[in-house]
């Protein structure tokens, strides 16, 4: 292993996934983890396959369909989740399965109710029937940083004498502070001599999880476990983009420390993040954050407009952000827009291209500037798009101050089209009401956030919707987009609709797989 080389694991479309509200489809975790390959990431833990047959078939097509990156599963150190896991990434050219259990004392006692000796055993035969599946397995300590270091020697020795080639040493609930995690990392690392890679993952309930990471680096690991925008449970993980641009702006302290990732690539992937878990990285967000190459002081503006570095460390342009410009309008043909593509770093299919230039010139015909960022959601909203059982065709409302909120819809199912009408205590909850009416599913509206995709009063709309449609399922998300609020809004329910349909499918097909 190169000492100047840190692998980048990504688990945005695991431990990214548990955060609340960021459950992804099958296809929509496919387009994170060809993003994920274009960027550089070295291993993509692309789920938990034994948690659901959602999961697996997550797992599975990524392995079948990503080349460049390692696919990895998790699995818990039990043989139904490794089986799970094996399986699921057998087609990946480059495959690894990640095993774990708990080592702390508060873990061994209260949640495993087990002995050291016996975690230990366990540790070694997960392993050890891990390796009948693939070549490479990396093995966790959970709760690594409230674990006694003795033990943690102990076990480490075990697993690799049994096949392990990562070490990964989770800080699993944020507790460590950089110099405490940093002196704990060298003291494993020494101990490990080389025999395998050291790898952290840190939580960041004490805000401090890349810190705690890089600390990490600077003691001898040489993988780091990271998610796009930091999601991740409760407070979220470490974040790719602050891990990786923190090494490369402050090469002159990590000793020539390299990542293979392409820096271009970061922007887009947190907008592709964004925009399919409807999660947005607050304003103030360092990288990728709306504010984050933004100056509002005119003593900061004054500086940068006369010399860049006098308040900027890093340039926009290295993660792939451009200013939002003027650059195409209604005129514009298939080519320019193609080209724009192209400068964007977005590469999409000829069926999905003629479906965005058509989103495109009828945007274009409403909205004075089209920016980037609009052409960039246009593109993430036809690519993402789930399969349309009903299709939204056309949609009228009323809403006068004196009236009764009304609105009726016309959606397409089966080749036909469908109209009905409702009224609702508001036009938002008419408009939904109506689609049931159509669709014959009654939705429980859970939460609702519209944004502004860009600048002025004529801005795109995005609507992001979480909708439940059956008591005993997680509620789904449905993304909607148009310069007209009401229509965003009346697109992301019936793209929630869809969701639930097409899920509802794939389970019932998964379980007549088993008959």
């Amino acid at each position: 292993m190169n000492s100047n080389f840190i692998k980048i694991f990504d688990t945005t479309l695991r431990d990214g996934e548990q955060s609340p509200g960021a459950s992804m489809t099958t296809d929509e975790k496919i387009k994170i983890a060809l993003l994920l390959e274009r960027l550089g990431v070295d291993v993509i833990e692309a789920g938990f396959a034994v948690a659901s047959p959602g999961d697996f078939d997550a797992v599975s097509s990524i392995a079948s369909i990503v080349k460049n990156s390692q696919i990895c599963s998790l699995a818990r150190a039990v043989e139904k989740d490794i089986k799970a896991a094996g399986e699921a990434v057998a087609k990946a050219p480059k495959n690894r399965i990640h095993t774990f259990i708990a080592t702390s004392p508060i873990h061994m006692e209260y949640k495993l109710g087990m002995k050291p000796d016996e975690v230990i055993k366990r540790a070694v035969r997960a392993v050890e029937y891990a390796k009948t599946f693939v070549d490479d397995v990396e093995f966790s300590c959970e709760d690594a940083t409230r674990s006694e270091i003795g033990f943690l020697k102990e076990i480490i020795d075990a697993v690799i004498n049994a096949g392990a080639k990562t070490i990964n040493l989770p800080d699993t609930v944020g507790y460590s502070i950089p110099s405490e995690y940093g002196n704990f990392v060298k003291e494993i690392v020494t101990a490990v001599n080389n025999r395998a890679i050291i790898s952290v993952h840190c939580h960041n309930d004490l805000g401090l999880a890349t810190a705690n990471s890089l600390s990490a680096v600077l003691n001898g690991a040489r993988q780091v476990e990271c998610t796009v925008n930091g999601l991740g449970e409760r407070a979220g993980n470490a974040a790719l983009e602050e891990i990786v641009m923190t090494i490369k702006t402050r090469n002159d302290l990590f000793n020539g420390i390299k990542t293979n990732i392409n820096t271009k690539e970061i922007y887009s992937a947190s907008r592709m993040v964004a925009n399919i878990t409807g999660i947005e990285p607050q304003p103030n967000k360092a990288i990728v954050g709306k504010n984050a190459f933004s100056h509002e002081s005119g003593i900061h503006q004054d500086g940068v407009l006369k010399f860049r570095e006098t308040y900027e460390i890093m340039r926009a342009e290295d993660i792939g952000l451009e200013k939002n410009k003027l650059t195409l309008g209604k005129l514009s043909g298939s080519h320019a827009f193609k080209d724009k593509l192209m400068e964007l770093g977005i590469s999409i299919g000829d069926e999905d291209f003629q479906k965005a230039f058509a989103r495109f010139k009828a945007l274009a015909d409403k909205k004075k500037e089209i920016f980037d960022d609009d052409i960039r959601m246009i593109v993430s909203d036809e690519t993402s798009e789930t399969p349309q059982i009903y299709e939204l065709i056309k949609l009228q409302i009323s809403d006068c101050s004196e009236g009764i909120p009304s609105a009726s819809v016309s959606i397409k199912f089966d080749n036909k089209i469908f109209t009905d009408a409702a009224i609702g205590d508001g036009t938002i909850d008419a408009i939904f009401k109506a689609i049931d009416r159509v669709s014959g599913y009654e939705g429980k509206l859970k939460d609702y956030k519209v944004e502004a995709v860009t600048e002025g009063k004529d801005a795109l709309a995005k609507v992001v919707v979480k909708v439940k449609f059956d008591d005993k399922k997680p509620a789904i998300m449905g993304h909607g987009l148009s310069i007209d609020t009401m229509m965003a809004s009346a697109r992301a329910y019936v793209a929630a609709l869809n969701s639930y349909l097409l899920m509802r499918d794939r389970l019932t097909n998964k379980e007549c797989d088993h008959i």
